[in-house]
């Protein structure tokens, strides 16, 4: 299936870092889109974030886990954090491509539902027409407008969700869905002390179980999930608002500063102080 696109596509006229994550459960953080030369490579690079192509035109190869896949127009591929990729446009007929790099709670259980991983990373959809480009248009023309740019990243999700040929039908999946349970709790007692065998008694589940299919699905432990979530609300805080430090630390939960801290820095590198005087600094304040 070969896909025509209303964007211009070129040789990075359209690349951008967004750092769009309002949303906890996806964000956006860079788009582009290249029109490759024949035979261009990337890579073999492994990146901190997930990463999503979808190609617009043309083919090429992508090599992941010593194995090689040929994906086409109208075709995407995965390039999951941390995972080494290398992928290569044809001689005759060289791909062109958008990507984006993504983040976020929810996007374990999307790449689940649609059967997409690093052992199977080509995206093919059951449909004859995509929206895809379409939605890629949208995100790039509007980029300047978060909330915007987020509900369409969630269009393409759902894309991707429901036409993918290896995408989940109706099948239940308790794992998964202990896992959705846990990150709800986060996200709504995050500001309370909250402990892992709190979590475990609210889901009806063995801690040790827990922990496990947890760091199954996300990559991370609990506590790390939950001190980054905190974080990240904190991070929020501190730019958005005037209350004090002190503040801020019970806000996320902690009732000692000097913990708040120090959690902080090992997430951000720097004390909630000196980050505080660096965005007043940029605002002249």
């Amino acid at each position: 299936m070969r896909v025509q696109t209303t964007a211009s596509v070129g040789r990075f006229d359209d690349h951008a870092f967004l750092d769009y994550d309002w949303s906890d459960d996806l964000s956006l953080y860079e788009i582009g889109n290249f029109n490759c030369p024949p035979l261009y490579s990337y890579g073999p690079v492994a990146r901190p974030r997930d990463i999503f192509h979808f190609v617009l035109s043309g083919k090429g190869k992508l090599y992941i886990k010593n194995r090689e896949y040929t994906v086409e127009a109208g075709q995407g591929f995965l390039i999951p954090h941390e995972v080494k990729a290398l992928y290569t446009a044809d001689r005759n007929d060289p791909w062109s491509y958008f990507w984006l790099h993504i983040g976020g709670a929810r996007l374990a259980e999307i790449w689940t539902k649609a059967g997409l991983s690093e052992d199977n990373p080509v995206f093919v959809s059951d449909v004859d027409s995509s929206p895809m480009p379409e939605l890629y248009r949208d995100i790039s023309e509007k980029r300047d407008r978060e909330l915007y740019c987020i509900s369409k990243l969630f269009e393409i999700m759902d894309h991707v969700t429901s036409t993918s040929v290896n995408r989940q039908l109706s099948r239940p999946n308790t794992q998964l869905d202990f896992v959705q349970r846990i990150i709800h709790i986060i996200q709504i007692k995050y500001s309370e002390p909250l402990q892992v065998t709190q979590i475990a008694e609210l889901c009806g589940l063995n801690r040790s179980y827990m922990s496990r299919i947890f760091k199954d699905a996300t990559g991370s432990s609990i506590q790390e999930y939950l001190m980054d979530y905190r974080m990240k609300k904190a991070n929020r805080l501190l730019k958005e608002t005037d209350e004090s430090v002190q503040t801020i630390s019970n806000l996320v939960g902690y009732k000692d500063i000097f913990t708040f801290s120090k959690a902080y820095k090992k997430v951000f590198g720097n004390s909630p102080s000196i980050y505080r005087a660096e965005q007043k600094n940029r605002k002249g304040v």
